[in-house]
């Protein structure tokens, strides 16, 4: 399979799509064509294992990698989560079901990818033959920063770099970037948010003179964010997996349709969704939820996409994002793949901070994708109902989510389809937060936070969590976006 540029003028592999990361134009890269699941070949899929699920996936897309090879690595990479399922579906009400993406080594969905995407790229590496050193940049709203700094810590002939926004991450996850182990690894804060941490790195990727300068000192960028197909593709893996649940477990019958809700911030995990329907999943719709920061609740409504409004920091961190780089990707599809229109959209936004599409292409979109968004007070309350009506505690990120996914069924009261909610982190990454919630209760430390949620809800605090507050900091420095670059080179002499 090859991949081309949402923006035009490359056909490149698999695997040289992953180890690139981006397109030399800044553009993002897609499958030439998509790949097709049969009904024979899911129906197969129903008694694997999750490994084996997400290989049958993954091979869809990287032809060129071996199969033995691929499943061993997930078999390895799954084998860290908590638990013998990696993706568990858990019914919460009457065609209502969370999945759960949070058993992995850091606590959030990023794991399902970023503990398979250090093989990806090394066997990328391997198959173009590159002999260079890696230099892995990340931008992160929290939680990707963290899953790929486990993922890629100490890996051969790979450093990797994160950037965050200084006061943009929740206590937890500042912690768990900044006592991070490992000899290859380096964590800077940003003045700034998240989009001041993404455009930085993307420009970083785009700009000659950076190339040169790396070239100089024999280094190759690569991105473990969602902009690299190496990331997305797992992904994708989990909404398949979802779907097989429910099918094995007699919730739904065979060829029905289902509904997933996704809170998003960069839009990659909805992407991953839309991929997957593309393939043949019988997904109906997806419902965008966004926090206070709903750009993309207005781009789906009015089709207008503009950046130009007021940044809110809320409790749900990871989705306080304003460029959605993974829209590029479905604005291409819905385009009819017009790479030239994709180009001067993105041009338009990072130059007047908005584009528009047609009438017809939000036509397109609104055939799959609704939007709706939760402020502070709707996320709490989310939380407190499902708590005292189910029993079951969930992060703030859910609890958007959720709110959005009670909406969908309060103005369609008749709907029956059946409605997956997917949980992107566990709540113990936001103990406060969570906290408040469900109890009423107000601490102000992070840990105290987590004692109290584990007494009021009994679940089962993660080691990895515990273990922070006597981990020593390794990394407190903070820059200004202009001068990562620095950050950089300095990193890498």
């Amino acid at each position: 399979m090859k991949f081309i540029s949402t923006r035009g003028g490359e056909k490149v592999t698999g695997a040289r799509a992953i180890v690139q990361g981006l397109s030399a134009n800044g553009g993002l890269f897609v499958p030439e064509k998509f790949p097709v699941v049969t009904e024979a070949e899911l129906d197969g899929m129903l008694t694997m294992s999750y490994p084996e699920r997400a290989t049958k996936i993954l091979m869809k897309f990287l032809d060129e990698y071996d199969e033995k090879e691929l499943l061993s690595a997930c078999e390895k990479a799954y084998s860290k989560f908590e638990g013998p399922d990696p993706a568990p579906l858990v019914r919460l009400d009457d065609g209502v079901y969370i999945l759960e993406l949070f058993h992995g080594p850091t606590c959030a969905f990023k794991d399902m990818a970023l503990t398979v995407l250090p093989y990806l790229l090394r066997k990328g590496c391997d198959i173009c033959g590159i002999k260079q050193e890696i230099l892995v940049l990340v931008a992160t709203s929290g939680d990707t920063g963290k899953a790929a700094l486990e993922g890629f810590k100490d890996a051969d002939g790979v450093k990797i770099m994160v950037f965050y926004p200084n006061d943009g991450v929740s206590k937890m996850q500042k912690l768990q970037m900044c006592t991070q182990e490992g000899k290859n690894v380096n964590v800077v804060a940003v003045k700034g948010n998240f989009d001041d941490c993404q455009t930085a790195v993307k420009e970083i990727f785009s700009g000659e003179e950076y190339a040169e300068k790396l070239a100089e000192r024999n280094v190759m960028l690569s991105s473990a964010n969602s902009i690299n197909f190496g990331r997305l593709a797992p992904q994708i893996a989990y909404y398949f997996s979802a779907y097989l649940d429910l099918l094995s477990s007699d919730q739904i019958e065979k060829g029905e349709q289902i509904d997933f809700t996704v809170p998003t911030g960069n839009f990659g995990n909805i992407l991953a969704a839309y991929y997957a329907k593309q393939m043949g999943l019988p997904i109906r719709r997806l419902h965008c939820a966004s926090n206070l920061n709903k750009v993309l609740t207005d781009f789906l409504q009015t089709g207008v996409y503009d950046v130009r409004r007021e940044f809110y920091k809320t409790t749900s961190p990871s989705m306080d994002i304003l460029i959605s780089s993974n829209l590029e990707r479905l604005l291409f599809e819905i385009s009819g793949r017009d790479a030239k229109l994709t180009a001067k959209r993105m041009a338009a936004l990072k130059n007047d901070g908005r584009y528009e599409i047609t009438e017809e292409e939000r036509a397109k979109i609104s055939q799959v994708f609704d939007g709706g968004f939760a402020n502070e007070e709707d996320c709490v309350e989310a939380m407190y109902d499902v708590f005292t009506d189910t029993g079951y505690t969930m992060d703030t990120h859910t609890g958007c989510a959720m709110k959005v996914a009670v909406d969908w069924f309060e103005k369609n009261k008749k709907d029956e389809t059946k409605m997956v909610i997917v949980s992107t982190a566990n709540p113990y990454k936001f103990p406060q937060d969570v906290l408040y919630a469900v109890t009423g209760n107000d601490v102000k430390d992070s840990f105290k936070g987590i004692k109290r949620l584990h007494a009021a809800t009994a679940m089962a605090v993660p080691k990895c969590l515990k273990e922070l507050r006597d981990k020593p900091v390794r990394f407190n420095k903070t820059a200004d976006r202009k001068s990562l670059f620095d950050e950089v080179l300095e990193f890498i002499k």
